[in-house]
């Protein structure tokens, strides 16, 4: 597939739906950690029934391979685009572009209203710098 690359503009038209797909990452992915801690204490308990351990260990194993598949789904989504999904948990997204003749990254944090911000390709979220208005 083809490296998709963005202006400032595109990337700021995309941040509505993106700003969608990682709140839905980031609810999958607290949904299977907490389900993933309650799946571990149910195969460490001790219980006097088997069957009944075995149809709740199965019940959870089954919904998180379901949680799975939907945060597959949103990533593709993101990918999809072109953009670059950095940290979920942070909300950091990366989208390629050209400032002049040289590649580098927009960078987007969750809760910014706009891209504002750019980094070069070796470089990540600490060495943001200010895009020039």
């Amino acid at each position: 597939m083809a490296k998709i690359y963005f202006t400032v503009e595109e990337a700021n038209e995309w941040l509505p739906t993106l700003e969608q797909e990682l709140h839905e990452l980031q609810k999958l992915q607290k949904q299977a950690h907490e389900m993933s801690t309650t799946l571990q204490r149910l195969k460490s308990a001790r219980y006097k029934k088997l069957q009944t351990e075995t149809e709740s260990t199965f019940l959870l194993e089954s919904k998180l391979e379901f949680i799975d598949m939907q945060f597959r789904l949103h990533l593709q989504n993101i990918q999809a685009s072109g953009a670059q999904l950095k940290d979920v948990d942070r909300g950091l997204v990366d989208f390629p572009a050209f400032i002049g003749e040289k590649e580098v990254l927009l960078c987007w944090k969750q809760g910014e209203k706009e891209i504002s911000h750019y980094h070069g390709l070796d470089e990540g979220y600490a060495g943001r710098k200010p895009l020039e208005s």
